[in-house]
């Protein structure tokens, strides 16, 4: 289920973009660059939507209703790893403690810079 979901995800996002791009822009017309109609308008010329209006409205709400869904269904998926789960002790670390005979002594009795 959730790969055919993903499948159509990607379809419905190309086809977005597609239908996007082959779009005229309002008051991309000739007449718009010569100050004729309704380009002095805020927001263009608008009118009733045409075809290609319509389906990108249409595919940019299936694109958002498959993004919520898949995201529903990928974070019941995916189970996150917690680093405070595992809080057992970690290893004791080994310690080397020098032996007596590893400092030199001294045999005789004179003065030494050395703390016994």
């Amino acid at each position: 289920m959730y790969e055919i979901l993903l499948v159509v995800y990607l379809v419905v996002a190309l086809a977005l973009v597609g239908m996007v791009l082959i779009q005229q822009g309002k008051g991309a017309d000739m007449g718009s660059s010569f100050g004729a109609g309704a380009s002095g308008t805020v927001f263009g010329s608008s009118g009733a939507g045409n075809f290609m209006t319509k389906t990108t409205t249409i595919l940019a709400s299936v694109f958002f209703v498959l993004s919520i869904v898949l995201g529903n269904l990928t974070a019941g998926q995916i189970k996150k790893t917690d680093e405070w789960e595992n809080l057992e002790a970690a290893p004791a670390v080994e310690t080397i403690t020098p032996a007596a005979d590893d400092v030199p002594a001294t045999s005789t009795k004179e003065k030494s810079d050395v703390p016994n």
